[in-house]
């Protein structure tokens, strides 16, 4: 936590000074959302990131370094998944916090290129039933999951047809002797995504299948609707209906306050729906373009 407080003062240092020294073509980037057509008026010019409401342009870096926790009171388990012997499935208590640094680049105007990771501290609390030697809180910190992203935007939007988009994500097996936190073997997603833009907000879907090494399977992965709205140069509204398979759906709401032209803040939580998707997840986070 310590250490993301110091980079996010750290960037909000560096705001004015890079907001100051931006070129003539960058500021064009930044025209009011009135100049821009109707269908990019809530997200300007600037392609997807993996990041919700968040978009990024040619040239512009994007540094995000954020803050997020996660409370789940019934959460699925069984003790071999976490190192211990029995195969049965209990429901037990799951808390995490975790700071990350996203980091976001616009290659070309349709090309990005994406980076996260992360430093979480994770528990377990057994479940009353469980009568395995599993102790009664199993707790992990450390390194989380580091990975990187490759979107392409191969259809930009016009007035009669929606922005297309395509994303490839690996994850990297760094943590192979945990349990709780990162990822012990390679993964690998492929998705895609469409993008309208409204009068009355802008639309996108997306949906993947991923690899996970671990198991050495091919799998559905996650599919998401997203709505976001610009209520004024300052405030916009984010919402998410997000799940993986049927039984992980979770509704996700976010406010962005831009308070200067190369910096927001995001606050948003995500709200479990199902059985095993997490309870409550809230992030906050402050996001700065280079």
């Amino acid at each position: 936590m310590r250490t993301l407080l110091l980079v996010i003062a750290a960037v909000l240092t560096a705001a004015p000074l890079a907001a100051q020294s931006q070129s003539q073509s960058q500021a064009v980037q930044t025209a009011p959302a009135g100049d821009l057509p109707v269908h990019l008026r809530d997200r300007g010019e600037g392609m997807p990131t993996s990041m919700l409401g968040t978009y990024v342009r040619k040239g512009e870096l994007l540094v995000y370094p954020f803050f997020e926790s996660y409370a789940d009171s019934n959460f699925e388990y069984t003790p071999k998944e976490l190192g211990y012997s029995g195969d049965l499935e209990y429901r037990g208590r799951y808390r995490a916090s975790e700071g990350l640094i996203f980091l976001g680049y616009g290659l070309t105007n349709n090309l990005a290129l994406e980076f996260e990771a992360a430093v979480i501290s994770a528990e377990v609390e057994k479940a009353p039933s469980d009568i395995s030697a599993m102790p009664a809180r199993v707790k992990e910190s450390g390194l989380g999951d580091v990975e990187m992203q490759l979107r392409w935007r191969f259809a930009e939007e016009t007035g009669t047809r929606p922005e297309v988009f395509t994303y490839f994500e690996t994850v990297f097996p760094l943590q192979r002797d945990r349990y709780l936190i990162g990822t012990p073997a390679w993964e690998y997603k492929l998705g895609f995504g469409l993008t309208r833009g409204f009068g009355w907000g802008t639309t996108t879907f997306r949906v993947s299948g991923e690899y996970a090494g671990e198991e050495s399977k091919f799998d559905a992965g996650e599919y998401a609707f997203e709505y976001l709205k610009r209520l004024s140069p300052r405030w916009r509204i984010v919402g998410a209906l997000e799940g993986n398979q049927l039984d992980e759906v979770a509704l996700i709401t976010e406010v962005q306050w831009h308070f200067h032209p190369r910096a927001f803040f995001k606050v948003n939580n995500g709200w479990g729906l199902t059985t095993n998707a997490t309870d409550l997840a809230p992030e906050i986070g402050l996001l700065v373009s280079f």
